[in-house]
């Protein structure tokens, strides 16, 4: 069971853990002990989200998200599985809590009189900076 909100909780079905070999320096111990930790997340079939969360979900997961609708968070930060296993826990607790909250609508919004007075004179004095470029006329 993955506590996600008060209300809101994965249950252990929905996980799935597979341990692998992890890259990167380890001596000798990197190549008898797998650490890294591949956590999948059944998020299309889980019960406990709603459609919207859902969608959410998928958007925020980008490429974590596979063609069948689950989560792949795969970490291999530490040399411990343990450590690795609840980093990767977390992680998947902090993306399904930021998908829980749904975004503030954008108030679509006009600037100001003075800000749009302000860019036409900055462009007028640069259009005139540029026009006094060029070929001095009447010297030869």
């Amino acid at each position: 069971m993955l506590q996600i909100s008060p209300e809101i909780s994965l249950a252990e079905w929905e996980l799935t853990e597979h341990f692998v070999r992890s890259g990167g320096p380890g001596g000798q111990n990197v190549n008898k002990v797998a650490t890294a930790v591949e956590l999948r997340f059944e998020a299309a079939r889980s019960p406990h989200l709603s459609p919207a969360v859902k969608a959410r979900l998928k958007r925020r997961a980008g490429q974590r998200w596979t063609a069948d609708g689950a989560i792949v968070i795969r970490v291999e930060d530490t040399r411990s599985q343990a450590r690795n296993r609840a980093l990767a826990r977390a992680r998947l607790a902090a993306l399904v809590r930021a998908a829980l909250t749904p975004p503030k609508p954008r108030i679509p919004t006009r600037p100001t009189r003075g800000s749009v007075e302000r860019r036409l004179a900055a462009k007028a004095r640069r259009a005139g900076i540029k026009a006094r470029r060029g070929p001095v006329a009447g010297e030869d």
